[in-house]
């Protein structure tokens, strides 16, 4: 009898389960290709091991992060419970071949078990702890669906309770595998054990059974509720954007091919304007979200009153995509779909029909299915019914902190960068202050729309000459660097005192370099970043040209953006040159004793992490090391650095777009580095020496700073304590 209604409940519960995955593999089939994502095999082979098994990215928070470690692994180990639990229904003495009377499987197996409800337990406080209805905003788990959360580990806990129960019975039975070890089963076989025989004998069938159904019910859950990322996730890491995914942008393309901006195809898809127009990998990301809240838990925008969340954003997308499924998959409606189609199921009530409860988000209403959410725009108010509000997608600074948090390797910034494109290129909707910038990239070459004879003033009043390719020397060829000044560099009066103290440093280490002066042009980052693809294509294009005839191979750049570009998104377009930061190649000329620091900066100093330094392209030690090398200058670091380090609101785009809502990124970074009591806030990007330093200029003027306080690039540190102190002539007295 067991055995015919354990094969019952398993072909149903299979069955459900399959046709969801059937068709969710069908509505990922509707997405666009994305070539590469299974390129370098080995590669990501050895990825699935770090961040899947190893749980690499959610180890970063140890207590949440053990928790899910013992309860992913318990899921691995317990398997063989479940192929036990499968045999008794046949052979009541089952045990699995060859490895089946092992007692270190036992011991693992009870191990493991309890290791579950331990980690069951510390997930329920950090929920209570971080409720929404209490914490709202501040409450990762603010917009999540909470409830089904709560199920889920109610679920678990009822694989491991009847696991524990038909492992006592069938050891007080005699048909336990174990003979030692199941340390845990033992415990429960003597508390049942004055039950007698024939209870445990029931006992044991009826936890069986109990097993098997909880197990399949759990399946069918997770398979219909946000936690299928239990099965997506493997899949979603194994095709992630290697070999990070962060630092350059992916080209455009259409039908899974580059879109050529010259002669461009009528079929040619711009961006990402409805959700079909997302690649199949896009789709996946959404499918995947945890719902864990740690991208929004780091998010600048998000913790500084803005409406922008990056975990809500997936979410809109997957429940949008969810919906739409019938008229994509040519359904009549009645397909099988998600569980939020029902409705908001989160842990705040739903206003005014809002999804998960977070109005000012403007996150809109979910449509009925059918036509009107065919029609529905994806980019739009919530009057107008759009899945992601405008302010909810021109918030994001492109930091990076939500891809580098996520334990499952979404793209958020991909995603965003892919609608703003839409926006910018098809709608011409973005906003008006990013227009000038654009005109000003498009006639003068550079953000501020300041001549390009203007690009070697900073060079006035220097000791030594500056080469100049094109005019002091006729290419590149025995320089040793290409210095990259960068616009800001060349041309915002503050990151000039960077430029010159580079500059200086080189001198002083004797580095063969040269600049490229009136040739240079903006490496085209802050359009692309803003969605405008035409524009960066035609400055980068003319830059690699620029690059090639000045025969260019190794080149240096105080900008992380140019650094990034340069580096990471030229090759795209056939430029591909040795690329470095300015702090690399400080540390590398202090390392070898070319650049000796010996003047005392007797200061207290906090680092600041540029975003597309830092996180975009791993680069942390070496302006570290720099600071470390100055005599007496101590360093402190804010609590969010490196990794978790904290955006000073200029990337993106941003730096040119008015900051109307909630606080300014730039001020919450500066009260961080103020509550430090700091004599020095350094950073090494002409972006963060604006945006902080006008933050730093805000709180004097309001009292809150003292006037000392400066915010300086490293390069001007280490220029400071190079210099050799000026020697004073003291007059000898007359003994006459």
């Amino acid at each position: 009898m067991r055995l015919a209604i354990g094969l019952l409940l398993t072909v149903a519960a299979l069955a459900i389960a399959g046709l969801r995955v059937f068709w969710l593999y069908r509505l990922l089939k509707t997405g666009q290709p994305a070539p590469g994502r299974l390129d370098g095999i080995g590669r990501r082979a050895l990825t699935q091991v770090k961040e899947v098994f190893g749980q690499r990215k959610l180890l970063q928070w140890s207590v949440p992060g053990a928790a899910h470690f013992f309860t992913f692994w318990g899921f691995i180990v317990l398997a063989a419970t479940i192929l036990e639990a499968y045999g008794a229904l046949f052979d009541r003495d089952f045990a699995i071949p060859l490895i089946g009377h092992w007692a270190v499987l036992g011991f693992l197996e009870d191990f493991f078990a309890v290791a579950v409800l331990v980690a069951l337990a510390v997930f329920s406080v950090i929920r209570l702890r971080n409720a929404p209805e209490r914490r709202q905003r501040a409450s990762r788990f603010y917009g999540s669906h909470t409830r089904a959360a709560w199920l889920v580990l109610f679920m678990i806990f009822n694989v491991i309770w009847t696991l524990l129960l038909y492992r006592g019975a069938q050891v007080n039975t005699g048909v336990f595998p174990y003979k030692s070890g199941a340390f845990a089963s033992e415990a429960v076989a003597k508390a049942l054990d004055p039950l007698g025989n024939s209870a445990n004998d029931a006992l044991e069938t009826i936890g069986i059974l109990a097993q098997i159904a909880v197990v399949l019910g759990f399946l069918v859950l997770v398979v219909y509720s946000k936690h299928l990322h239990i099965f997506l996730a493997p899949l979603n890491v194994l095709t992630k954007r290697e070999p990070k995914a962060l630092g350059p942008l992916l080209p455009m393309t259409s039908g899974g091919k580059p879109i050529d901006f010259e002669d461009p195809g009528d079929d040619d898809i711009f961006g990402r304007g409805k959700v079909e127009d997302f690649t199949w990998k896009g789709m996946l990301d959404f499918a995947t979200c945890t719902e864990c809240g740690r991208c929004q838990d780091q998010c600048p925008a998000w913790n500084t009153g803005k409406p922008l969340s990056p975990k809500l954003v997936i979410m809109d997308l997957r429940d949008h995509l969810f919906a739409k499924a019938p008229a994509l998959l040519n359904a009549d409606g009645a397909a099988v779909t998600g569980v939020d189609e029902a409705g908001p199921e989160s842990g705040q009530p739903a206003a005014n029909g809002q999804h998960h409860g977070v109005p000012e988000s403007g996150f809109g209403r979910i449509p009925e299915k059918g036509a009107a959410q065919v029609a529905r725009p994806l980019v739009g108010t919530a009057a107008e019914g759009g899945v992601i509000d405008p302010d909810v997608l021109w918030s994001c600074t492109t930091c990076g902190a939500c891809v580098e948090q996520c334990p499952v390797d979404i793209e958020h910034v991909d995603h965003i960068i892919d609608m703003r494109r839409f926006q910018v290129l098809i709608e011409s909707s973005f906003p008006s202050e990013a227009g000038t910038m654009l005109k000003n990239l498009e006639n003068k070459g550079n953000p501020w729309g300041m001549n390009a004879r203007a690009r070697l003033d900073w060079t006035q009043g220097l000791d030594f000459e500056v080469p100049v390719v094109g005019d002091t020397v006729e290419d590149l060829t025995g320089v040793e660097y290409l210095y990259w000044v960068g616009c800001a560099g060349a041309l915002e009066d503050r990151a000039k005192k960077t430029t010159r103290a580079f500059a200086e440093l080189l001198h002083i280490a004797g580095v063969n370099f040269a600049v490229l002066g009136e040739a240079e042009a903006c490496t085209g980052d802050p359009a692309r970043r803003l969605g405008n693809e035409f524009v960066f294509q035609m400055l980068a294009q003319q830059n690699v040209e620029t690059l090639q005839e000045a025969k260019a191979t190794k080149i240096v750049a105080t900008c992380p953006h140019c650094f990034n570009s340069l580096a990471r998104e030229y090759p795209q377009l056939g430029g591909t040159f040795e690329v470095i930061h300015h702090t690399q190649l400080l540390e590398t000329l202090v390392a070898e004793g070319r650049l000796t620091p010996i003047t005392p900066v007797d200061s207290l100093v906090t680092y600041h992490d540029p975003c597309y330094l830092g996180r975009h392209n791993k680069v942390y030690t070496p302006p570290r090391e720099i600071l470390e090398r100055v005599p007496h200058l101590r360093s402190q670091e804010m609590h969010r650095c490196k990794e978790r380090g904290f955006c000073c609101g200029a990337g993106g785009a941003r730096m040119w777009m008015e900051e109307k809502i909630g606080k300014r990124v730039n001020i919450e970074r500066i009260d961080e580095a103020l509550a430090l009591d700091p004599d020095i806030v350094s950073t090494a990007c002409p972006f963060c020496l604006v945006m902080l330093g006008d933050a730093v200029t805000a709180k004097k003027q309001e009292g809150q700073a003292r006037e000392d306080v400066e915010v300086v690039d490293v390069a001007q540190l280490l220029l400071r304590s190079v210099r050799h102190p000026p020697i004073t002539v003291v007059p000898v007295p007359d003994t006459d």
